[in-house]
């Protein structure tokens, strides 16, 4: 098949690249979001999906939105069979839905239509999902509404950050995403409608969201903080100032007896409590430096005894 490919961050690259390998399909365009400030220096980067099909010379669209007059045009002059999507972080209207004959396919990083939205991978693990995986379906206007074609699943681990499990999952989905392509042409593979039970949203994550509140239960506390590990971040606040946090590990009952937020520093090891049971930190990252190991920072930082995090 003809394809126009939607994408725009890493975990979309997986995909392309698959697509790109494929000897069934033929990638004529990549539709990706426009060139965009990154890093410390701010500097205008293509995006990630965008710098491979500069590599692969595939052609690159960046319309501000899909919506603009010249890209449906563009897109009636490529006549893709179909649309795989992966990320592309903004919506597709109707008019250019209509195109393909096959339509839009997405590949989304959750068991729909559990955690519709933008953050489905954080959703998971912030609330305690035991397992999660990626579905492909027929993109419409509405937010991850459409009919599936196919899942994968994953298990969700008691260390994996939603970085190392959307790692996984792109690499999964890219697989899934081709073999969805792979039937729709054979006509061997048909969309079913998603349940209407079991609903549930996953919007964008804010550095608000990603604040560590540590008068909540350890459990509660490692899951929010690899849930937004590595992006945006979980941080607090200590001594006035923005403290990054990576994944932290609860202790075992008993252990130590500590209030929430308190900290205590040992000599291979830094602790702050809890709702719960205290929490051993990982690495921080103090405002304007790297990411450190925690017992580092606090030899730097030479914490009094009483001081703590909020």
């Amino acid at each position: 098949m003809r394809l126009l490919f939607a994408g725009t961050p890493d975990p979309a690259v997986p995909s392309l690249r698959a697509l790109l390998d494929s000897p069934r399909h033929e990638v004529v365009a990549v539709l990706t979001r426009p060139d965009a400030p990154a890093g410390r220096g701010r500097k205008i980067v293509r995006s990630p999906v965008g710098a491979l099909a500069d590599e692969a010379g595939i052609p690159v669209l960046t319309p501000g939105r899909p919506s603009d007059p010249e890209f449906r045009d563009t897109l009636r002059e490529l006549a893709p069979d179909c649309a795989p999507v992966v990320a592309y972080g903004a919506l597709v209207p109707r008019a250019a839905l209509d195109v393909p004959r096959f339509g839009w396919v997405n590949l989304h990083f959750s068991l729909l239509p559990a955690w519709r939205g933008a953050a489905p991978v954080q959703a998971a693990i912030r609330h305690g999902d035991d397992v999660t995986g990626a579905t492909t379906f027929r993109l419409e206007e509405g937010m991850d509404t459409g009919p599936t074609f196919g899942v994968v699943t994953d298990a969700i681990g008691p260390t994996d950050t939603a970085g190392a499990l959307l790692g996984r999952l792109a690499d999964s989905g890219a697989r899934l995403l081709t073999a969805t392509l792979d039937g729709i042409e054979d006509g061997t593979l048909f969309a079913a409608p998603q349940p209407s039970e079991g609903v549930s949203m996953a919007p964008k994550v804010t550095t608000a969201d990603a604040r560590a509140e540590l008068k909540t239960p350890a459990a509660a506390l490692d899951r929010l903080i690899r849930s937004v590990s590595p992006d945006p971040g979980a941080w607090c606040q200590f001594r006035g100032e923005r403290l990054g946090l990576g994944p932290v590990r609860p202790l075992r009952t008993g252990e130590v007896d500590l209030a929430p937020g308190e900290l205590l520093v040992e000599r291979k090891r830094v602790l702050v409590g809890t709702a719960t049971v205290p929490v051993q930190l990982g690495e921080v990252r103090p405002v304007g430096k790297r990411a450190m190991p925690a017992p580092d920072w606090a030899r730097g930082a030479r914490i009094d005894a009483g001081e703590s995090l909020g």
